[in-house]
């Protein structure tokens, strides 16, 4: 039974969790039929009405709770299932507050998908610990009945009627983690060195064909670190080189000539990358960089391959 402190936050003026009578919680009933105060045809009528008046204020998008529903739902119908036993199975000794106690805590676990939760709030409520086995196991059986008949939790469906989609914790589990090294291609395109005088960058180009067909360039700098360029940076190195000396000084056009691509390119270099780290953290650099080069971790600068984009969207498509 109820120990006394529990029995008066039932009976009181105030119900469990701070919950007051006058709102229909029904705190009051439930102790009541804890203590035999009601027949089992009884219990099962207010059982019903509890379900229809709950099933209203859902379907009419009135503000209600599923709390204390719950709690006095379970509890009437444990304490029916009880009282019925003492009539027409007198031999059993289960007393009708035990049985409204764990058919509280079934049925908070079935609907609410809680199961420990129900089970500490049984023991915590009553302080009848002799009645743990019980409700772990009745607890244990009515969680996996629910998720069989119904695989889509109560609250996860309020979520699906707002527009809100969550992962369940199932889903996360099972969902695997992608890393650059799921995406990543062989280099295609050229790779320069950017100790090279623009003079010798042009001429290596001129071996790849057209600019316009090379999509991106990988420079290798000398600090070990690697600049992907692009079309237009590509086409400008070379106007600058058919255009000589423009931004030099016209008595010195070999100072131009001299310069090394890395300098001509300035200081800014694509993100150092390896193949182990999470395949979103290269999204946000595509803004910037058309390809991005993956280096080894161990060697410096060593080139392992490079993804684009596109080679990252098509691995998200294949998960």
């Amino acid at each position: 039974m109820l120990q006394p402190c529990a029995a008066g936050l039932l009976v009181g003026g105030i119900g469990y969790f701070g919950l007051p009578q006058v709102m229909g919680a029904g705190y009051g009933a439930i102790d009541q039929a804890m203590h035999s105060h009601f027949v089992w045809q009884m219990l099962l009528t207010l059982a019903l009405f509890k379900i229809i008046a709950t099933t209203l204020s859902f379907s009419s998008g009135t503000p209600g709770g599923m709390f204390a529903p719950t709690l006095f739902i379970g509890a009437m119908l444990g304490a029916a299932v009880g009282s019925f036993e003492k009539i027409y199975f007198p031999h059993l000794t289960g007393s009708i507050g035990s049985y409204a106690l764990v058919g509280m805590g079934v049925l908070f676990a079935a609907f609410l998908r809680a199961p420990l939760t129900s089970v500490f709030m049984v023991l915590e409520v009553s302080g009848n610990y002799s009645i743990v086995l019980p409700v772990i196991l009745a607890n244990t059986i009515a969680y996996l009945i629910s998720r069989v008949l119904q695989p889509v939790p109560i609250l996860e469906q309020f979520t699906h009627q707002d527009g809100l989609y969550l992962p369940s914790m199932e889903e996360i589990r099972e969902e695997s983690n992608l890393h650059l090294e799921d995406a990543i291609q062989p280099v295609t395109v050229p790779v320069l060195q950017g100790s090279e005088s623009v003079e010798d960058t042009v001429k290596s180009l001129a071996q790849y064909g057209e600019t316009k067909d090379i999509p991106a360039v990988l420079i290798q700098c000398p600090d070990g670190l690697w600049y992907a360029a692009t079309r237009d940076e590509i086409h400008a190195l070379a106007m600058a080189h058919r255009n000589g000396a423009r931004e030099m000084s016209s008595k010195a056009p070999e100072a131009h000539l001299a310069i090394s691509l890395s300098e001509q390119l300035g200081p800014e270099r694509t993100p150092v990358l390896f193949p182990d780290l999470p395949l979103s953290s290269a999204l946000p650099h595509f803004q910037r960089w058309p390809l991005l080069p993956i280096t080894n971790r161990a060697m410096r600068g060593s080139l392992e391959g490079a993804v684009s984009l596109q080679d990252v969207l098509n691995r998200y498509q294949k998960r």
